[in-house]
């Protein structure tokens, strides 16, 4: 389906939940198959210059999020939550020759951090696909796990989403691919996100729901706060929208669940999106909460996740 916008062309793309062939991650991009070498650049790795089947093939969970260090730790704690040798050490950075992304590794478990936004998940994501294609791994699931704004619930609570909207509560992603605008698919795998949600029963010291997540091309003007440097709207406004997309199932505010759900539902990868609530934006704009309180939010996430990961791995709960 398609329609004219002025001087630019919109392409619905539908989203595919399948996997490739025996679960391999798919790449749609038939000229990879003529290049003599990927240079999978921003992560410092490439075809010729790394085996990747036997760096990565076992990989079966790809956890991803904006912060670096926040991604570091979340591999230091799987060490430990998975019982692996080293556990409690310091873990190296697999793309330590790129200031870019970082990626760590804890058994079938890989994390990396994606930067802030759209454009950056977006480089990773490329990149990040394309490995997992090259490592012939198989049976991948991928989860974003992050921190948000929240709409409607109290700070603290972990959000996961069943559909990624934009800024007009519709479930897609336009992407600008040669002049034209491609609209894609964002919605992702349910069965996923309800499997999510039973293994948060188990952790019952902060509430954890399914809703929407909006998705943002910037932190102020964008998420309606009136606190940027520029500001056009009233609050009365502000509040008028906020409230619209709670009535429209959104539950939370971020800046990346549209690309990253378009893109790995496109490649065939099984994803989620798992964010904490750092307030509530019916409340206000600015995060005001101690660094002590914020970096507790930040574990219930890595907390949710790991639970997820033991129970696939058949492992018992942790004390």
């Amino acid at each position: 389906v398609s329609k004219r916008l002025p001087g630019l062309e919109r392409q619905l793309v539908p989203t595919p939940h399948t996997a490739g062939l025996n679960g391999r991650v798919l790449v749609k991009n038939p000229h990879l198959d003529l290049m003599e070498e990927d240079v999978l650049y921003h992560l410092d790795l490439g075809t010729k210059t790394h085996n990747l089947p036997a760096m990565f093939g076992d990989i079966k969970f790809v956890c991803v999020g904006g912060s670096p260090n926040r991604m570091r730790a979340f591999a230091q704690f799987m060490q430990r939550e998975l019982g692996l040798a080293g556990a409690g050490e310091d873990v190296a950075d697999i793309c330590a020759g790129s200031d870019r992304y970082a990626m760590y590794r804890a058994g079938p478990v890989l994390s990396i951090s994606h930067g802030m936004g759209i454009p950056s998940i977006s480089i990773m994501l490329h990149e990040l696909i394309k490995l997992l294609h090259h490592a012939k791994c198989r049976d991948v699931t991928i989860i974003r796990i992050g921190t948000s704004g929240g709409l409607g619930i109290e700070a603290g609570s972990v959000v996961i989403t069943d559909t990624a909207v934009d800024s007009s509560f519709q479930p897609r992603f336009e992407q600008v691919v040669l002049g034209d605008v491609v609209v894609r698919s964002t919605e992702l795998d349910k069965d996923l996100a309800e499997e999510l949600l039973a293994c948060s029963r188990d952790i019952p010291d902060f509430p954890t729901l399914i809703g929407h997540t909006m998705c943002t091309y910037d932190f102020y003007e964008g998420q309606g706060r009136l606190d940027g440097a520029l500001c056009s709207f009233s609050s009365e406004k502000k509040l008028e929208y906020l409230r619209r997309a709670y009535d429209a199932g959104v539950r939370n505010i971020e800046m990346e669940s549209t690309a990253f759900a378009a893109l790995c539902g496109l490649c065939g990868l099984k994803a989620a999106v798992v964010c904490v609530a750092l307030l509530d934006r019916l409340e206000g704009d600015q995060i005001r909460a101690s660094h002590e309180v914020l970096w507790e939010y930040q574990q219930r996430p890595q907390r949710l996740i790991a639970a997820f990961i033991r129970k696939r791995l058949g492992l018992c709960p942790t004390d």
